[in-house]
């Protein structure tokens, strides 16, 4: 095939014309709030994004964000201190925390929005084989002003006397306005 030194020329042009620039919520909403705190209204500006992307985080699908091993509870959102190996002695509690993301609110009474998630938990060996499980092993109710996105789940599994070895924990988290499923795995080992 041969191509024309005009056509080359064509596409090298047309490459260098940028294209258009298409802004989105998340986008005039950065705007507005950007224009908010050069204003002075700096709480205006934070309500403008914090909603912007309750709005935006409601278009995404139900998926985790994280999933890690912690030392010690969670004392909030983001606040937790990794587990620098996933290695358990036996009947050592295994703490994890968890970030749902794409959670749905609906409406509740008085205005109030509300979110629910439950939480079953598997364990299975390397292979996939599920050793043990627990429907329910967890229930979380959200009720607020806002589409609250600061959301995890602290879970906590106490094993008594698994032999030593690999497994895999596996929690399925099931949005309750949605119906839809998300997966979170954890590999962990139990060491004598």
């Amino acid at each position: 095939m041969v191509v024309s030194k005009s056509l080359l020329r064509m596409l090298f042009i047309a490459a260098l014309i940028p294209a258009p620039a298409f802004a989105g919520p998340l986008a005039d909403a950065a705007k507005k709030a950007e224009e908010q705190a050069a204003a002075g209204d700096t709480v205006g500006a934070h309500n403008t994004i914090r909603d912007a992307y309750g709005a935006f985080a409601a278009t995404l699908p139900f998926s985790i964000g994280k999933a890690v091993f912690v030392s010690a509870p969670p004392e909030g959102y983001g606040m937790f201190t990794a587990r620098p190996e996933a290695s358990f002695k036996a009947g050592e509690a295994l703490i994890s925390y968890v970030e749902p993301v794409g959670l749905t609110w609906r409406p509740g009474k008085d205005g109030a929005l509300e979110s629910h998630f439950t939480v079953d938990l598997e364990l299975l060996d390397p292979k996939g084989i599920v050793l043990a499980e627990q429907k329910a092993f967890g229930s979380f109710d959200f009720k607020g002003t806002v589409r609250n996105q600061e959301i995890f789940a602290k879970l906590t599994l106490n094993l008594s006397g698994p032999p030593a070895g690999d497994y895999v924990l596996r929690y399925r988290f099931r949005d309750a306005a949605s119906g839809a499923v998300a997966i979170s795995e954890q590999p962990f080992k139990i060491v004598q």
